[in-house]
């Protein structure tokens, strides 16, 4: 029988008749998961209503693939915006799974705007809304059906899931955990895509468990997921290939998939974490070290759209304010989850991805930068005023060979590649090769060589406060540090200027020459003094109108306003975390109860 209109959740409110003329006019059909529904650029051919299934929108990339946008679920439109507009679709959209659709043509949609105007106003509603939620969190856009797979025998995938849905429990979100036990009373017509959307209305989410098997309920659980996690022992080395290459599967032909890495103790290595990624194609991974314990939070967090993002600006020396916000946040009990940064915002961001607790981060802060200037080993310039090697010193020595991959939170670093003129992503490989690459001001810093083709200076060239990065990598709700100057140099400098021996006689070796200060100030100077401001949910931005970015002996001053500062913020009246009231997740307000109470 065929869908009536009434179905659609977007359409409530509409009058009986309006409902009636949609159903004459609709054409009712299906997509295979996998298939195209709309293709970016294309133009508009009629407006669509999810009634079965799950679809999924995507933007084109720039390495020719696709970046998910968001999930469509059944009730809701697409393709609305496109077809009011007469423009192409600015997204494409693929089903995620067998959906059924029904579609308005062209011609229907125009006849019931113009001869019913509630129409319009209510799809109108319905655009807006949408637009006001453009980059923030939304429940019904996030992936509900996970399949967790087990790589291994040993694994007891079930426990893992079972373990997850108590830590989603305490976060006041619902889970389900369907084995091939629980589905072998069900027929293949039963287990359909009205099966599976019954399941998401009834919960926050769906684990769909099961072993890596040549069996049907695997391959079930393969092709029905919004996400695969597969779950692999750290001690272990991945079979190649770890799966057929067959395409049949829409969650990994988007590389929708994650590797959660499961330590026992004292691991033998096998392979580096990043093998394990490479064989699953992974575009996350996670770590997982014991069983309900702070790596289990982390995860439930990440599944209930609750996990935090971290953002710390570049500053130079004003990003001491940083390890401030750190420590005022950390005793607000709010953990981080995913972090990352520009320059000194990208070593503060290690810092803390390392696991380092404050007062670690503080001192090996001061003894790298405060106790001697790491930009005090200056030479006759050829490609910077230092040798750099303080710099990349101080780096080895508190990072040493540790790999981005293998820190304790997932961590990003940008820096800024002068050959293709892109900002670059730092997620693999040395930690503090990507650091050196982030922080090497062009002029002061040597820049690094990377590979045949990159040429890395710091990420503040391009991209200072990276909030879109951390917005593109992570769906919970982000916190931004920005402590960038804007007006960072001092015109008194350079009326009169003395030659190199002048200054070095008057101000020594730790006050670095005003050429300095004018590579930093020219470096910078296309920093949007908004850029990714809009985009965090909470903004501490530290008052320091008198430290300069090369004040590295103002260490105490710059923590201090640091911490006043994210004091000041959470105190602040606000429903910034506050989640839709149709999703069952609270607010941040009650983090503290919450870890407390895991």
């Amino acid at each position: 029988m065929k869908p009536s209109f009434s179905e659609a959740t977007a359409l409530e409110g509409i009058s009986p008749d309006v409902l009636g003329a949609l159903d004459a006019a609709a054409e009712w059909f299906s997509v295979p998961a996998g298939w195209p529904l709309l293709a970016a650029g294309e133009p508009p051919d009629g407006v669509y209503f999810l009634v079965s299934g799950s679809l999924a929108a995507f933007k084109p990339s720039g390495r020719g693939g696709h970046d998910l946008l968001g999930y469509i679920r059944p009730g809701e439109p697409v393709g609305e915006m496109a077809m009011i507009a007469r423009e192409p679709h600015s997204a494409s959209v693929f089903a995620m799974r067998d959906s059924e659709l029904l579609k308005l043509p062209p011609a229907a949609f125009d006849l019931l705007v113009h001869t019913h105007p509630s129409m319009m106003e209510h799809i109108a509603r319905i655009m807006l809304a949408r637009a006001r939620s453009h980059g923030k969190s939304n429940p019904r856009s996030d992936p509900k059906v996970y399949a967790m797979i087990s790589t291994s025998p040993t694994i007891d995938i079930e426990l893992r899931a079972r373990t997850l849905q108590g830590a989603l429990k305490r976060l006041g979100a619902r889970a389900v955990v369907i084995t091939e036990a629980d589905v072998l009373a069900i027929s293949s017509e039963g287990m359909n895509s009205a099966w599976f959307d019954a399941l998401e209305q009834k919960n926050d989410a769906v684990f769909l468990v099961s072993p890596i098997a040549d069996t049907r309920w695997f391959r079930t659980c393969i092709r029905q997921a919004d996400r695969i996690w597969f779950f692999a022992r750290a001690d272990a080395v991945p079979s190649t290939p770890l799966l057929p290459q067959e395409d049949s599967s829409p969650a990994r032909q988007f590389r929708l998939v994650d590797v959660i890495l499961l330590h026992h103790g004292m691991d033998r290595k096998a392979v580096t974490t990043n093998q394990w990624r490479v064989a699953c194609d992974a575009a996350r991974l996670f770590h997982w070290r014991g069983l309900e314990d702070d790596d289990a939070a982390r995860l439930a967090r990440v599944i209930a759209r609750r996990s935090i993002g971290l953002v710390l600006s570049g500053g130079g020396a004003r990003a001491y304010a940083h390890i401030g916000v750190v420590r005022a946040l950390r005793e607000a009990g709010l953990p981080f989850d995913v972090i990352g940064g520009t320059s000194m915002g990208a070593v503060v961001a290690a810092c803390v991805a390392m696991g380092w607790d404050t007062e670690e981060i503080e001192r090996r802060i001061t003894k790298a930068f405060v106790e001697t200037n790491p930009l005090g080993d200056y030479v006759l310039p050829v490609v910077g005023l230092t040798r750099g090697k303080r710099v990349d010193d101080r780096l080895e020595e508190n990072f040493g060979e540790t790999l981005i991959e293998d820190l304790e939170v997932p961590f990003f670093a940008v820096s800024t590649d002068l050959v293709s003129g892109t900002a670059r992503i730092h997620r693999g490989g040395s930690l503090r090769r990507a650091l050196r690459g982030s922080i090497a001001l062009p002029g002061i810093l040597p820049p690094v060589v990377d590979g045949e083709h990159g040429l890395l200076v710091d990420g503040a060239v391009l991209k200072n406060f990276p909030v879109d990065t951390m917005r593109d990598l992570h769906r919970g709700p982000i916190i931004g540090v920005d402590v960038a100057r804007r007006d960072g140099i001092d015109i008194e400098d350079f009326r009169s200027p003395p030659g190199f021996a002048g200054w070095i006689a008057a101000h020594g070796w730790q006050s670095p020459p005003p050429i300095a200060s004018l590579l930093m100030r020219a470096a910078t100077l296309t920093i949007d003094p908004w850029e990714g401001r809009s985009g965090a949910d909470l903004l501490i931005a530290p008052e320091m109108p008198d430290i300069d970015m090369r004040d590295w002996k103002r260490f105490d001053d710059a923590v201090t306003a640091g911490y006043e500062a994210a004091v000041a913020a959470l105190q602040r009246p606000h429903g910034l975390f506050q989640q839709p009231e149709t999703d069952t997740i609270g607010s941040l307000a009650g983090w503290s109860s919450l870890e407390t109470a895991e």
